[in-house]
């Protein structure tokens, strides 16, 4: 039993973070007395919308550069590059395929004055990207309310409708709303096969190339994942029942959830019947993901639960690049790049010694992380619909990280799962905070307040929890050296010691 408590105290004070938020979650929850399936729609849209930013400050933490506010100039690299698409009219997908051409170089010459900074303003870096955020939302402003029209020629009554300064808030509707967002789960699935399989050729000649080549079994995992995606992608076309289920741009999470949980438990019984042939304990990760998989799909039959799986419907191709996006940042881990900037994160001395270009190193992490925001911004706003030119990329910096914190990452330690179940935790808290508000004071005026209280208040609890582990852990080591200096002194004498 004491084994059980220790194990249980040990795991929640693991995710103190987590467990704080939830208890939040769940209070808030009680208070607002409003309905289940509006929140769990509302955290499902919410999630499409932000996950990218929040993945895109994996990458920099692990490099060593601690929660990489800056992502605000990703952002602005995003929308300039909306008002150029928007301008020549081009629209759809083709126009969100040109608004990710013409933000990248764009992020990345950002990314790179970025990584500059930071690199003169080492064990500083998340205060310098704050203010630099701050500092570069208002060149931003100055950009679009003055020179866009006023100094450099802009002539479009659409976007700027007194000739120079663009208007305050544009409609995409018509123009990127919904860009990707409308792609069908099938075209989806093929896109991902063929990107799969394409890495799998990739990372099998890059690592010959560089004498790092892929274990047989993640090459065999990336063909089948891919050529499993790209036949079903292809098929599902000519099966009626499957172009019906799966033919539409947004998914029925009720669909998900029983094919989802189909294929937790297969791959959970497959992985466990291997482990079980080749002699090993059947891992309880393993186990876990068969639970959930029934569970899923348990819910589907339960009238109440079926009822909030059918209000929300997924879009499948902005659930597809988050997909990547996750695949992305454990891929480029595994490269000679992703070593490096672990080793630089851990210890700049170290990562000097070992032959690695540091400074150089910490930009080329700068600069992915601003490419993926701007990409990231770019899924936000097509997914929201409507665009406040001026003031869109003000919390972007704010709110992804006070996500990623809420998840359990710390500022040295970072992952897809901390995103993740960061991005849901702080939407959740973030839809019911201002609804238990309401109720209990009477005023909804007061929402957005209770809003940027809350972003604010993550930051600082979490960072705070954070100090309180590492002051925790750093006593324990101060302890364990003082004992093993004092152990000589009381070891007991040997009998054949000489007194």
């Amino acid at each position: 039993m004491n084994k059980v408590m220790n194990s249980l105290k040990k795991a929640i004070m693991d995710n103190k973070v987590i467990a704080l938020f939830v208890v939040l979650c769940l209070g808030c929850m009680f208070i607002a007395d409003t309905s289940v399936s509006y929140v769990v729609g509302e955290v499902f849209s919410r999630f499409s919308r932000n996950a990218c930013l929040v993945l895109s400050l994996i990458i920099p933490c692990l490099a060593g550069l601690g929660m990489n506010f800056g992502i605000v100039v990703g952002a602005i690299a995003a929308q300039i590059s909306i008002f150029a698409v928007v301008h020549f009219g081009f629209t759809g997908l083709g126009g969100f395929a040109l608004c990710l051409l013409l933000s990248t170089p764009l992020a990345v010459f950002f990314g790179w004055l970025v990584g500059k900074l930071y690199n003169n303003t080492k064990g500083s870096e998340m205060i310098a990207g704050l203010i630099l955020g701050f500092f570069a939302a208002g060149v931003y402003r100055l950009f679009v309310l003055y020179i866009l029209g006023g100094v450099i020629p802009f002539d479009d009554p659409n976007l700027l409708p007194r000739g120079f300064g663009l208007r305050n808030a544009y409609d995409l509707t018509g123009n990127l709303k919904y860009a990707l967002d409308d792609i069908s789960f099938l075209n989806v699935c093929v896109v991902l096969g063929v990107i799969a399989l394409i890495a799998a050729v990739v990372t099998n000649v890059y690592g010959k190339k560089v004498g790092q080549v892929p274990s047989k079994k993640s090459t065999m995992q990336k063909v089948v994942i891919g050529a499993v995606a790209l036949v079903f992608g292809i098929v599902g076309r000519f099966v009626p029942m499957l172009n019906v289920l799966f033919g539409a741009s947004r998914l029925v999470l009720t669909d998900v959830a029983l094919f989802g949980g189909l294929g937790l438990i297969i791959y959970a019984v497959i992985k466990i019947a291997l482990s079980l042939k080749k002699g090993e304990k059947a891992v309880g990760k393993l186990i876990g993901f068969g639970v959930l998989g029934v569970l899923l799909m348990v819910g589907t039959v339960i009238p109440a639960v079926r009822a909030i799986y059918q209000a929300v419907q997924l879009p499948s191709a902005t659930y597809g690049v988050i997909v990547l996006f996750c695949f992305f940042n454990n891929w480029i881990m595994e490269t000679r790049l992703g070593q490096n900037m672990r080793t630089v994160g851990q210890n700049r001395a170290v990562a000097t010694s070992a032959g690695i270009d540091v400074d150089k190193t910490r930009i080329i992490a700068t600069c992915i992380s601003t490419v993926l925001a701007a990409w990231g911004q770019l899924i936000f706003l097509q997914n929201l619909g409507t665009f406040n030119t001026v003031q869109q990329q003000d919390n972007v910096g704010l709110y992804s990280v006070a996500a990623i914190l809420v998840g359990g990452a710390t500022v040295q330690k970072a992952n897809n799962r901390h995103a993740t179940v960061g991005v849901v935790l702080f939407h959740t808290l973030f839809v019911l905070a201002p609804l238990a508000a309401t109720k209990l004071v009477g005023d909804s005026a007061i929402s957005e307040y209770i809003r940027m209280f809350i972003s604010y208040g993550v930051i600082a609890v979490s960072l705070a929890l954070h100090a309180w582990k590492s002051a925790g852990g750093k006593k324990d080591k101060e302890k364990a050296a003082a004992e093993g200096q004092t152990a000589p002194m009381t070891r007991p004498l040997s009998g054949n010691a000489k007194m």
